[in-house]
Order: structure tokens, then C-alpha cells, then sequence
């Protein structure tokens, strides 16, 4: 990783001017117990900690649920513009627990990656990147952050991902990839970065050592390949809903998977793959490149999470209202839990594999939601309510009960 990060450094010719976060401290909110499986609850002995943005009112939340029950912890106002909404869509913890990162989408005409320190919110720098920023993940050793640039408002043209260096704060290089790429993530060992191409029907793969593409696979239902170099230009778009996200069925004959999202295994040997369209999960060897089974999954399947111990697979199901664990030996699902809003969305598994915390968008004027899942028990165990259209969602960590 050095010689990366001097690459990283080298050409920074500008220092990043400071700006002021606007923290507020928020009391308890309203909270609900539920169950839905057959497992038993045993309560939790520690507190965990979770940090969910709410697109709508540009509100990054710290929530932690643990003995005495769910609240929020506090919440960070995010943004440039006091009288637009900018709108966080993804958000990231640092792997040494330090900072937390937040890219907006909405911007004059780009969107930003903020760098705000856990302890007190406050703004450690920013960066601009491309059109409408969503997913992010930072690399194991915490250098750098991939960002795709979904491009949800702009021409439906191949987008990118930008590579950023998270001391500088400096984007150090913008890869091309595909048309919407979405669901950033990072194998375990450091040295890939993956991307679903919900237009085009691919996964594109980056080698983080090169910052350029190596390789890409075709998900479609019976066109499964893989492929070595970048895609081209002209790849078979898949028909999607721009503005619905993953919330309209296929129409009858659509075989595309649309792909919402891309996790590695634990271990980084395999590849899910979340088929928002055909509803199921396409499972990718990375040694041979090549599909090993598609899972089956719930309505409109959009993100995706693994446990630690690489055992279960968690779906959030858009169109299905629900969330699967999945066991990811026999491919059978566990469970399927349904979800408090009409619109669920993201995932987060705790550091000990015993929660999964699932962000929900409600509609209207309905607040966000989080849920909390227990994975032993396979039930909901808690509910709270977020600011307005929560989405992203990153766990922090385990701490004493207080």
C-alpha cells in the first residue's frame, strides 16, 4: 500500500479549505419491539452503534440499540446548500473507527465526499467528485474511498468511480466504468473494488493496486459471462426504472437481472450479485470469472450484506417490503422478515455477526426506519424511527451498555 499512497500524494497541488458541520443532539425516539420467526431472543448485552443518512433533510444519524433498548445517539447535519436538499446517499466508517464519510449526490452540478470525525462530528474535509456520488466503501487500510458516480440525472452514457485519498482528501483518479454504476464494495484483502452496472447488466471489476479496470461480467439470465478489460461503449443496456430504483417489476419476457448490487464473500473467493429484475442473487467464482449458481431471492432484491464469518447472506427485498437471511452453504433462505416501511433499503451486519441493521426509505411523508435483526433468532428485535428517505447505512461498533 505505500507506494500507492505516494502515488496518492504526488501532483496535490491545492489544500483543502475548512467548513463548519452543524451537530445537534437528539433525544430518544420512539420504539417498538417485534418479532417474526421462531428463534429465541436473548436481549443484548452490549450496545451496538450504527450510522444511517436520510437522504431527504441531509441527516446523518448515530444509532445505538443495546440493553435499554434503541435511540438515537445524535445526529449531523450535512451539505452546502441551506435551502436545497443535497441529499447523502451513501456513508462509510473508516476500518480504525476514526472518521465516517458521507457522499452527497445532489450538487452545482456535482456531488461531494465529506470526512467528518466520529468523536464529534466535526468536518475533517471534502472533495468534489462527478454526478450524483452514492455508494462508498473505504479500503481495508483506510487510504482510500471508492465512489461511483451513479449519474441518475445526467445522459445515459458509461459513468465512473472516483478514487479518493482519504488523508488528502484529493480524488486521485476517476475510472470509467459503466452506465449507473451502484453498490461499491471492496474485497477483503484490499485489492479489488466491485461495481453493479444497473444499465448494462455487468459487474466491473477494479484492481485497486492499478486503479483501472480488469475485468467485468455479463449477470443476464442465461448470458452469464466473464470477461477480461473494461466494457465497451456499446453494451446491451437492461431496462430499468430510473426513478423508482428497483421498485418496478419486470415486464413479462425481461430476463435482465439488473444489478443493484455487488458484495464479496468474506474470504473474497465469491461474488453476489443482487438481480433487482429476475429477483435472485447471481453467485461469481473470482479465480475462474465464472457463475457457480443463482440463489433465489425476494421481490426485487436490492442490497446486500455478509456476515463475518462468510455463513449468511442478508438481501433487502425492494418490491417485496422484506429482508432474507440466506444461508450461504445450501443457498436456502432462513428467513424472510418483513419490513416496516413500504420501501426498504440498505444493510449493515455488527462486527460479532449477531445484528443487521436494515435502512427503509418510507414514502411521502413517512420518517425513515431502521430495523434491527437478530441473526440468531432470525426476528426483528427493534424498530426506530430516522430522518426522512434513510438509505445508507454503516455499522460502527460494539460498546459498553450505558
Amino acid at each position: 500500500m505505500t507506494s500507492r499512497f505516494a502515488r496518492a500524494r504526488f501532483g496535490i497541488l491545492a489544500v483543502l479549505a475548512g467548513c463548519t458541520a452543524h451537530t445537534q443532539a437528539t433525544p430518544s425516539a420512539h420504539v417498538t419491539q417485534q418479532g417474526s420467526g421462531n428463534g429465541a431472543i436473548v436481549p443484548p448485552a452490549q450496545d451496538y452503534l450504527a450510522l444511517v443518512a436520510s437522504e431527504a433533510v441531509d441527516q446523518i444519524a448515530v444509532v445505538r440499540f443495546g440493553p435499554g433498548g434503541i435511540r438515537i445517539e445524535r445526529t449531523n447535519t450535512t451539505g452546502v446548500l441551506p435551502a436545497d436538499v443535497d441529499g447523502p446517499h451513501g456513508v462509510a466508517v473508516s476500518p480504525d473507527g476514526k472518521y465516517y464519510y458521507v457522499s452527497t449526490a445532489h450538487g452545482t452540478p456535482y456531488g461531494f465526499l465529506w470526512k467528518y470525525a466520529l468523536a464529534n462530528d466535526s468536518l475533517a474535509g471534502r472533495v468534489m467528485l462527478g454526478n450524483f456520488p452514492a455508494t462508498l466503501q473505504i479500503t481495508p487500510d483506510g487510504e482510500f474511498a471508492y465512489v461511483v458516480n451513479f449519474n441518475l440525472h445526467g445522459d445515459m452514457v458509461p459513468s465512473s468511480v472516483s478514487i479518493v485519498a482519504t488523508d488528502e482528501m484529493v480524488e486521485v483518479a476517476r475510472v470509467p466504468t459503466c452506465t449507473m454504476p451502484h453498490g461499491s464494495r471492496i474485497n477483503a484483502q484490499g485489492t479489488k473494488q466491485y461495481s453493479a452496472c444497473m444499465m448494462d447488466d455487468m459487474v466491473v471489476e477494479i484492481d485497486t493496486r492499478a486503479f483501472t479496470v480488469a475485468r467485468h461480467f455479463l449477470v443476464g439470465k442465461g448470458k452469464e459471462r466473464g470477461v477480461t478489460g473494461a466494457p465497451v461503449s456499446d453494451a446491451e443496456h437492461a431496462s430499468h426504472d430510473m426513478a423508482g430504483h428497483g421498485m418496478e417489476p419486470p415486464k413479462p419476457g425481461d430476463v435482465s437481472c439488473s444489478p443493484t448490487w455487488v458484495q464479496p464473500s468474506a474470504d473474497g473467493t465469491r461474488l453476489f450479485v443482487a438481480c433487482n429484475k429476475s429477483s435472485d442473487i447471481a453467485e461469481i467464482d473470482v479465480a475462474r470469472w465464472a457463475l457457480v449458481r443463482r440463489i433465489p431471492a425476494g421481490d426485487g432484491v436490492y442490497n446486500l450484506a455478509v456476515t463475518h464469518d462468510g455463513k449468511l447472506l442478508v438481501a433487502t427485498n425492494k418490491r417485496g417490503k422484506s429482508t432474507s437471511v440466506i444461508d450461504l452453504t445450501s443457498g436456502a433462505e432462513l428467513a424472510r422478515i418483513p419490513a416496516t416501511r413500504r420501501v426498504v433499503h440498505g444493510a449493515a451486519i455488527s462486527s460479532d455477526d449477531r445484528y443487521a441493521f436494515i435502512s427503509q426509505e418510507g414514502v411521502g411523508s413517512e420518517p425513515g426506519t431502521v430495523d434491527v435483526i437478530d441473526l440468531r433468532a432470525l426476528k426483528k428485535v427493534a424498530t426506530i424511527d430516522v430522518g426522512q428517505q434513510a438509505g445508507g447505512i454503516d455499522f460502527w461498533k460494539v460498546a459498553p451498555s450505558r
